[in-house]
Formats: structure tokens, C-alpha cells, sequence
């Protein structure tokens, strides 16, 4: 095939070579940088007795949904096996297969369990923050305990695994994102009332609180005057004097903040307790990490829960990294040092240089014109009678 009709079929694969929007190929050197951060991440988490799984990409669709995974139904991706004919999904969130390798496979495992994981999800829609809908998701999760030196523990371990991957300056987002639901319930709001009341809240919109009675405004406004420095926050959220459950949120978060600003003294640490899109499931403090200056965060995490097959629940802390927006924190990979070998370079040259931390090239056919070659080839070096020379 020639002329046109060559053209023709360059054309036609060209378009079959398209991918769709939000999914792309990723190249040197980033795929490189991409796979170094997962493997520093996982070290650390590692390091600090998490254990590492590895689940399928794909399961059967109802274990995918339940407990936290039900917030996650419209963001899979489902397709029918056509052995069992059951509707099979692909993971959009790998906190949902961890949750579920504690309530089955590693029920009975000891307390608490820490498992660390690293892996590709996809999601059918991407976001304006997130635009892709394919990425690296890396993280822990300790199950199985109620204390709160769980969430000092994970939080601690994110902030050393993203200062390890080259993060120097991190600030820490807190949230308590069930309390103004449950303040919701606690003045006996109708629902119709509460979803509005929760989306003025999220999207601190204070004019949107006006229709209210005057004591349920008055703790909203409040719980919107409270966002900044955590320790503010704190004495804004204890003057309230809340009962039941939302006020030991307040107090667990008092004293969090408290442990933090010990075991994290440099760290910048603010609260939200308004704030609750993308932590719906959680059902205590969550928590988000930002490299200063930054408009995305890079991680996020809170206290879930852990539902088991006979219906007893068992709590949960866990925090995620996405790669994506890790890759746009860190400064971009240094170009390595390339050795180009001419053809006929004895084999065990080539050993030894790659075992003092070099990479090679080898040349494949001859020529006088090593450094031509190598140039060509993206070396930065030519190897030739014995000795290592820059180009």
C-alpha cells in the first residue's frame, strides 16, 4: 500500500488511537516519576507495620456498594460477566476492597488491622479539580480501633509519607463532617429543610440560613463563623456547649487538636466543621492534606466504618493519596545520567556500569560516530575504551 490509500489508513488508526476524554497514556518521565512516589508512599506505610494487599480491579457489584461504597454507586463503571451473568463494577475507591478484606477474608485477623495498598482506579465522570478518570489511588487503613491516637496515627503517617515523596510544606485540613447533620436532626428539621440547610452549610452561604428559627441559625452561623486556625475553631465549637454525640465530636476534636500540635508542632492545622463533600461516609473527624500554596489537595482521610457481613460495625481510620494531583505538587524528575554502549561492548562493561547506578544504551549496529549516535538516543554519555566521556 502507497500514496493516498496509505494516507487513508494512517488516518484512520490515527482516530482509533484517540482516547477517551479523561483517560490518557502517560510517558517518560513521568510514568517513571509516577511509579517512584507510589513505591516511597508505600515504604512508609510499610515502615510503620501497614501491611500490603492487592484486590482485583473488578468485583461483583454489590460488594462494591456496600457500608462507604454506597456513596460511590454513580461513579462506577459496570459491565456483566458473562459467566455467572451478574453484574460485575470497577473499583472507583480502593478504601471500600479494604473495608471489605476486614469484614471478610481478614475477619478474624488481629486488632487492630493495618493494611496499606497502592493501585489504578476509575470513575465514569471526572470533576473540575480531578479532571481524569483514571488514577494512581495509594493509602492505609488501620481497622478495628476506637481510639483517637488511631486518627493521630494515620494523619501522622500521611504527613510522613508525603514529606518523604519530597512535600515540604504541608498544611492540615480537619473536619467533622456528621455534626451539622446531626444538629439537623437534633432541632427535629424536615429533611427537605435539612438537605438545604447542609447544602447553604457546605457551600457557606450564611444568607441561605435566613428562613430558620432563631436558635437553629444561631449554632449554623456559628458553625460557619468557626472555619480557620484549628484551635479557634475549637473554642468557637466548645462555646456552643452541644450534647450527645455532636458534643463529644467536639471534644474528640479538642483534644486531637491538642495531640496534633504536639506530635505535629510545625504544622499548619486548620478546621472546617462545615465542610462534608467527598467525606459523606465518614462518621467521625476527616482530614485533608494540602501543599501550601496549592489549590487541590493531595490526600484525604477520616474515621469510618467497617460494616460485617452479620451487621455489627466496627470502626475504622484511613487516609488516601492521589497521584494525580501528587505529580503536580513535586518538582519534576532530573534527567539520569545514560551511557550509550557501541556494538560490541563486552557484556560485563555494561553490568559494571549499571551496578555503579548508571543506565545504558546499547548501540545495535556499527559506526565511527559513537557520539552521534548517542546523542541521538538521548545519552548523556559515550563509553568507549574503557572510560566514560559527556557528550
Amino acid at each position: 500500500m502507497n500514496g493516498p490509500s496509505k494516507k487513508v489508513a494512517g488516518s484512520a488508526y490515527a482516530r482509533q488511537a484517540l482516547l477517551p476524554e479523561g483517560f490518557r497514556d502517560q510517558l517518560a518521565p513521568k510514568a517513571e516519576q509516577e511509579a517512584t512516589l507510589v513505591r516511597k508512599l508505600v515504604d512508609t506505610f510499610l515502615s510503620h507495620g501497614h501491611d500490603r494487599v492487592s484486590p482485583p480491579v473488578v468485583e461483583y457489584e454489590d460488594s462494591l456498594l456496600v457500608g462507604a461504597g454506597s456513596t460511590k454507586g454513580k461513579q462506577m463503571f459496570r459491565l456483566m460477566d458473562p459467566d455467572t451473568q451478574r453484574m460485575m463494577a470497577v473499583r472507583a475507591d480502593m478504601t471500600i476492597q479494604m473495608a471489605r478484606l476486614a469484614a471478610t477474608r481478614l475477619a478474624d485477623s488481629p486488632r487492630p488491622l493495618r493494611l496499606a495498598y497502592a493501585g489504578s482506579v476509575l470513575r465514569t465522570k471526572g470533576s473540575q479539580i480531578r479532571p481524569d478518570r483514571q488514577f494512581i489511588q495509594a493509602g492505609v487503613e488501620l481497622v478495628g480501633s476506637d481510639a483517637i491516637d488511631a486518627e493521630l496515627e494515620v494523619i501522622a503517617i500521611s504527613v510522613e509519607a508525603l514529606e518523604a515523596v519530597g512535600i515540604a510544606d504541608l498544611t492540615l485540613d480537619l473536619t467533622i463532617a456528621p455534626l451539622a447533620a446531626m444538629l439537623c436532626d437534633g432541632f427535629g428539621l424536615e429533611l427537605n429543610v435539612k438537605d438545604h440547610v447542609l447544602e447553604a452549610l457546605d457551600a457557606k452561604d450564611i444568607g441561605a440560613l435566613a428562613e430558620l428559627a432563631p436558635e437553629p441559625r444561631a449554632i449554623f452561623e456559628k458553625l460557619l463563623s468557626a472555619a480557620g486556625p484549628a484551635e479557634d475553631a475549637v473554642e468557637v465549637l466548645s462555646a456552643l456547649e452541644l450534647n450527645g454525640e455532636a458534643g463529644k465530636l467536639v471534644k474528640r476534636l479538642a483534644s486531637l487538636v491538642e495531640m496534633l500540635g504536639k506530635r505535629l508542632p510545625d504544622m499548619q492545622i486548620t478546621a472546617d466543621p462545615c465542610e462534608t463533600h467527598g467525606f459523606e461516609y465518614k462518621t467521625g473527624i476527616g482530614f485533608a492534606l494540602f501543599a501550601k500554596g496549592g489549590s487541590s489537595e493531595l490526600g484525604r482521610g477520616g474515621r469510618y466504618q467497617v460494616i460485617h457481613p452479620d451487621g455489627h460495625a466496627e470502626d475504622a481510620t484511613g487516609f488516601s493519596v492521589y497521584l494525580d494531583s501528587l505529580m503536580g505538587a513535586v518538582e519534576p524528575l532530573q534527567p539520569v545520567s545514560r551511557v550509550y554502549l557501541p556494538k560490541g561492548t563486552d557484556a560485563s562493561e555494561g553490568k559494571k556500569l549499571r551496578e555503579e547506578g548508571f543506565r545504558t544504551i546499547q548501540g545495535l549496529t556499527d559506526g565511527s560516530d559513537f557520539e552521534k549516535e548517542a546523542a541521538r538516543l538521548g545519552c548523556s554519555h559515550v563509553y568507549a575504551k574503557g572510560a566514560i566521556s559527556a557528550i
